[in-house]
């Protein structure tokens, strides 16, 4: 595993940790993917209710709150796949809040 996955799935685990229902799946363009659920972010690839497709750079603004996630998606820098009302609620817990 990469340093980059395992520097995210370090600050993701506890943001998901019985907070996120159902599944979701980060996509790290050039890195790899991270699947979270309420058990907690984990490296792997599989089946989830949303996807999200960015850079680790657009990732990681988003994560420490200089990049509105919505405004990323209108921009094309994050891509979604799955319901929109649920990718809010994992941009909630990307941004912390």
């Amino acid at each position: 595993m990469s340093n980059i996955l395992q520097n995210f799935i370090e600050i993701l685990d506890p943001r998901v940790c019985g907070v996120l229902r159902g599944t979701a799946k980060l996509i790290l363009e050039g890195e790899g993917t991270v699947m979270m659920d309420a058990d907690g972010a984990r490296l792997g690839d599989g089946e989830a209710d949303v996807t999200l497709k960015a850079s680790e750079t657009v990732f990681r603004a988003i994560m420490e709150g200089s990049q509105n996630p919505v405004m990323a998606y209108m921009s094309g820098k994050l891509k979604l796949d799955g319901s929109p009302q649920r990718a809010l609620k994992v941009s909630a817990i990307l941004t912390g809040r």
